[in-house]
């Protein structure tokens, strides 16, 4: 199953190369975690549509996550200024598991308290 979020912002100039829109998602913090979406593995993948419209996989630590609205206003405060159009197409399928956590991930949960 997959649900889908699309947000439009003001026009800029050409698609944004994808370093530069993984860079300003590790803005996004997991509001439960502590830790950027990037890092922690939530981001599967991305893409532009043939439409122009920046494409993002993404999943939740878990699909009843009930902060699935903040961090979609997170990702709209990061993106806005820098990507004309958006979709989120959220993916439970494979879920997401720890091991998805990037080491540099890892390091911002120890620094944090987790054992991990």
């Amino acid at each position: 199953m997959t649900d889908i979020s699309e947000t439009s912002a003001p026009s800029t100039a050409g698609p944004t190369d994808l370093e530069d829109v993984e860079e300003a998602l590790k803005d996004v913090i997991d509001p439960e975690l502590g830790v950027n979406i990037v890092d922690l593995g939530l981001l599967y993948g991305m893409r532009y549509g043939d439409d122009g419209a920046l494409l993002l996989d993404m999943t939740l630590t878990t699909a009843a996550c009930p902060l699935q609205d903040v961090i979609e206003e997170q990702v709209e405060n990061s993106l806005g200024p820098i990507v004309d159009e958006w979709r989120i197409n959220w993916v439970w399928m494979p879920p997401w598991g720890p091991e998805r956590i990037t080491d540099d991930g890892r390091d911002q949960m120890r620094a944090l308290g987790f054992n991990i």
